[in-house]
């Protein structure tokens, strides 16, 4: 099955109209999805999806922009999000105070987590929650299990994003995890820039922003001294594609927007494609 992925909408951010940068980067983000063979089987869209947590407006933009989808739409929260706004607009996706719920996704179940603290930028994971989890978790202990959540619960050795990698949220989570062998991989968003890693003994993918993406710096940066680094940079809109092939999880990385193409398929291409074939048989 295919899972698409898009994160850190920010709609609100410059207004609510339909000719707003970020409203602008999530069309373009959604209708590469749709125009792609195969399509996605659902989307998961893993919070920031306001600019500003008590934008109504925003969230009501967002059901608009996904309501025609060929395929079903989970929205998630993130720091930049308030948990009343979203459940005022997606109320079957919150429970007993957590926008935190299932996802029966057919060969795969999904877990999409809460990990937000009103107030705080980085992330959060109560006892409550990983109660929840752990009770999720332990009823299909056989049943192959994504986790989906806003911050990924890692330093990603970014200037001026990440988490502490000993906070008592992500030592939490981790022991949660650790303790179940059926979570297949973790996917995440937060840091709009994507990256690949491990957590808890299995993958975790971090989808890069449909908003504009942070430069990629991995030097220190001094909070008394601005340097004039670059800090915002406008990469194309950004998505992740999430294959289960029933085995394994396999990530992929995209963005929407025309790329030059250099060369198509045409018969001078039909020896190398036979050949790749012929070795894949034979192994």
């Amino acid at each position: 099955m295919l899972i698409a992925q898009i994160t850190d909408i920010h709609l609100g951010f410059g207004g609510d109209g339909p000719e707003t940068l970020n409203r602008r980067r999530l069309d373009s983000a959604l209708a590469a999805l749709v125009a792609m063979t195969p399509r996605p089987d659902l989307l998961l869209m893993t919070g920031d999806l306001a600019d500003a947590g008590d934008d109504a407006a925003a969230y009501r933009a967002l059901k608009a922009a996904t309501a025609g989808l060929p395929f079903s739409a989970y929205p998630m929260v993130g720091n930049h999000d308030g948990r009343a706004a979203f459940a005022a607009a997606f109320p079957d996706f919150c429970r007993d105070g957590f926008a935190q719920y299932e996802i029966d996704a057919g060969p795969l179940r999904i877990l999409a987590l809460d990990t937000v603290e009103e107030g705080r930028h980085g992330g959060a994971f109560c006892a409550a929650r990983a109660q929840w989890l752990m009770a999720r978790l332990a009823e299909q202990p056989e049943r192959p299990t994504l986790i989906a959540l806003h911050h990924p619960p890692i330093d990603p050795g970014l200037s001026w994003m990440g988490e502490n990698p000993d906070a008592a949220w992500v030592r939490r989570l981790e022991a949660v995890l650790s303790r179940h062998g059926n979570v297949v991989g973790i996917v995440a968003g937060h840091l709009h820039r994507p990256l690949v890693t491990l957590f808890a003994g299995t993958l975790l993918a971090v989808c890069a922003a449909t908003a504009p993406e942070l430069a990629l710096d991995l030097s220190p940066i001094d909070t008394e001294a601005p340097d004039d680094r670059a800090m915002i940079v406008e990469e194309p809109p950004a998505f992740a594609l999430h294959v289960w092939t029933g085995q394994s999880l396999v990530t992929h990385f995209g963005a929407a927007g025309e790329a030059p193409i250099l060369s198509r398929y045409t018969p001078p291409w039909q020896p190398l494609l036979r050949l790749l074939a012929e070795e894949r048989r034979a192994d």
